[in-house]
C-alpha cells in the first residue's frame, strides 16, 4: 500500500495530458484513461455484437457487461452487481429515477431537495409537482456553506419520501456527511438520494457503510467516458415502475432501468477505471482495499493542492471565495469557486486562455445556487477544479498567470 503518488507515473494513464494545456476544468470532465479507452477498444473490436444470443461472441459481450456491472459494484462498494445501473449521464439517471418512482408517490406526499445541487437533483423533482407532489426546500446554511440537520428537521413529515442531495457541491468543494444523513433521514421514514458527481473522483464511495438508497455520479469526471453510474439498494430498485418494454417485468433488475440497453464499451470501461484506482493502492491485497487505498493517496495529493491555491488566494484583499476558506480535516475538495468583485470572471477566464491554462466561469449547472448567493453577475463565479494528476507546478503557474492578468487590467 502506497500514501504517496507517483505523479510521473500517474500522469502517464492520461494521454490527454500531453497538450501543453494545464487542465483545471476537471469538475467538467476530467480526463479519460488510457486503460479505459483500451476497454473500450477491445469490446468495439472483439465483442462488438448485441448480447443474449448463443453465439459464443454474443456470449462474450454480455460477460464484459456483467463485468463492467460488477467493476462498478466493487467501485462503490454495493452488495450486488444487479443494484448498479447505467445511463447517458447523471441528469439523465436522475430524471429517468424520477419518471419510474412516480407511480409510488400520491398527491401530498413531498421530497426535499437543497439549493446547493447542481440542477440535475433539484429539476427531475420539481416536475413532480405537476403530479401534485409537495417540494420543499432544505436551506443552505450562509455562514458555514453547510447544509444542517437542524434546518431539515422542520422540513420532516410523515409525508416525506425522499431527501435529495449532493455529497459535494460543483461550486461549494464541502463533503457533506451522508452517513449521518441518511440516520436522520431513514429515522423519519424516508429515503436518501444523493448526487455524487463532484465527489466521486476525489474519495472512495462506500454505499453499505453510508446507507444511502439512491446514489448518483459521472464516470466522464471520474476518468472514463461519457458515461454514468446510478446504485440503488436492490429492494428500492425492485418497486421502481420499468421504463423498457412492457415485457420487462418490475423484477426485471436494473435492465428496466435502461431502456435500449446501456451501452456495452462505456460499461465495460469501468474495470480500466477500477484497474487504475486499485494499482494506486499497492500492487497486493483485495481489489477494494487497494482502491480505498489508492484513494487515501488521491486525497493527500489533493490536499496539497488545495492548500497551495487556498493559501495564495487568502493571502490577496481583493477575491472573495465562495465556500469555505480552509480545508478542515479533508473535507473539502479540490474544487474551488471564488471571484474578484468588480472584475468580470469571464474576461479573466479568457485571458486565462492565452497561458494555456483552462478554467472556467459562470454558474456550472447550480444556477439557483448562485442566484441565492447573488452571484450570477459580471460572468458568475470563475470555477478552478483540480484532481489528483495536477500538480502544485501548474497551481503555481495559475496563480502567477492571476497575478499578471489582474495587473494589466488595473
Amino acid at each position: 500500500m502506497t500514501d504517496t503518488l507517483n505523479l510521473d507515473r500517474v500522469r502517464a494513464h492520461f494521454p490527454g495530458l500531453a497538450r501543453g494545456w494545464t487542465l483545471f476544468d476537471n469538475a467538467g470532465g476530467s480526463q479519460i484513461l488510457r486503460g479505459a479507452v483500451e476497454r473500450m477498444t477491445e469490446f468495439l473490436y472483439e465483442k462488438n455484437v448485441q448480447i443474449g444470443g448463443s453465439y459464443a461472441v454474443s456470449q462474450a459481450a454480455a460477460e464484459a457487461l456483467a463485468a463492467g456491472r460488477a467493476a462498478a459494484a466493487t467501485l462503490v462498494n454495493a452488495a450486488r452487481p444487479e443494484e448498479i445501473v447505467f445511463g447517458p449521464s447523471t441528469t439523465v439517471l436522475l430524471q429517468n429515477l424520477a419518471r419510474a418512482m412516480r407511480s409510488q408517490l400520491s398527491p401530498g406526499d413531498e421530497i426535499v431537495v437543497t439549493m446547493a445541487d447542481h440542477e440535475s437533483n433539484i429539476g427531475p423533482w420539481m416536475a413532480l409537482r405537476e403530479f401534485g407532489i409537495v417540494v420543499k426546500v432544505w436551506p443552505l446554511d450562509r455562514n458555514s456553506f453547510t447544509l444542517k440537520l437542524d434546518d431539515l428537521a422542520p422540513l420532516m413529515t410523515d409525508r416525506t419520501r425522499l431527501v435529495c442531495v449532493t455529497h459535494v457541491s460543483n461550486i461549494l468543494g464541502q463533503v457533506h456527511p451522508v452517513a449521518e444523513i441518511a440516520r436522520f433521514v431513514h429515522d423519519h421514514g424516508a429515503r436518501l438520494c444523493v448526487d455524487a458527481v463532484a465527489y466521486a473522483p476525489h474519495r472512495a464511495i462506500d454505499v453499505q457503510a453510508w446507507d444511502v438508497d439512491y446514489y448518483v455520479f459521472s464516470l466522464y469526471k471520474t476518468y472514463g467516458p461519457h458515461y454514468a453510474v446510478m446504485y440503488g439498494k436492490h429492494a428500492h430498485l425492485l418497486e421502481l415502475d420499468t421504463l423498457y418494454h412492457y415485457f420487462y417485468g418490475k423484477d426485471r433488475v436494473p435492465g428496466k432501468l435502461e431502456p435500449g440497453n446501456p451501452s456495452y464499451e462505456c460499461a465495460y470501461s469501468v474495470l480500466g477505471i477500477r484497474d487504475y484506482l486499485a494499482e494506486l493502492g499497492g500492487a497486493a491485497g483485495p481489489v477494494r482495499a487497494r482502491i480505498e487505498a489508492g484513494f487515501r493517496a488521491i486525497t493527500a495529493q489533493e490536499d496539497a493542492l488545495v492548500a497551495r491555491l487556498l493559501g495564495w488566494l487568502g493571502q490577496r484583499n481583493d477575491v472573495r471565495v465562495i465556500g469555505p476558506a480552509r480545508n478542515e480535516g479533508s473535507t473539502r475538495i479540490p474544487t474551488i469557486a471564488f471571484r474578484f468583485p468588480g472584475r468580470d470572471s469571464a474576461a479573466l477566464a479568457r485571458a486565462m486562455d492565452d497561458h494555456r491554462i483552462a478554467i472556467r466561469h459562470g454558474d456550472f449547472h447550480a444556477r439557483r445556487l448562485v442566484e441565492s448567493l447573488d452571484e450570477m453577475d459580471d460572468g458568475g463565479l470563475l470555477r478552478v477544479s483540480m484532481v489528483h494528476y495536477n500538480t502544485l507546478d501548474e497551481v503555481d503557474r495559475l496563480c502567477a498567470a492571476f497575478d499578471e492578468i489582474l495587473r494589466k487590467a488595473a
